[in-house]
């Protein structure tokens, strides 16, 4: 099943409406493959079509969310940002608290110690985030002149 179709698929379980502007803001965001604010993607949305309104937009992120096609991630910036979840690999984040630069982390290694404390613990993992803080390399390199 595509991500279409899965959210498709929510939109009928909730009983909510498929339209046209929801249909759009949808594709939009499936072809970004980036971290999107709501504002971003709002602004990819309007060069699309400038009808479609902020409020769509939010509330279209916020379904995709629920329906596990993004997820949330916060780079404690003071901005929430969006990206892809279903179809994607997990994977967990570097965030460089000065310039705001990240580094996606894939690592198998790093997702068995996760596993292994998840049962040492006695939990049954619904989801996790791992977000590393700290300086780049190039911001440490500019801090060293």
């Amino acid at each position: 099943m595509d991500a279409k179709e899965k959210f498709a698929g929510y939109l009928k379980d909730k009983d909510l409406r498929q339209s046209q502007p929801r249909d759009i803001v949808v594709d939009v965001f499936l072809r970004t493959e980036r971290h999107v604010t709501t504002q971003e993607l709002f602004q990819l949305v309007q060069k699309k079509n400038p009808r479609i309104g902020y409020a769509t937009v939010s509330r279209t992120l916020k379904l995709l969310t629920e329906a596990g096609l993004c997820r949330t991630v916060d780079f404690a910036d003071g901005a929430q940002r969006f990206e892809h979840e279903y179809g994607h690999e997990h994977h967990d984040h570097l965030i460089c608290t000065r310039c705001g630069a990240f580094v996606e982390i894939y690592s198998r290694k790093l997702e068995i110690i996760q596993d292994e404390l998840v049962r040492q613990h006695g939990y049954e993992q619904i989801s996790h985030k791992l977000q590393i803080f700290g300086i780049c390399p190039k911001c440490l390199k500019k801090h060293k002149s």
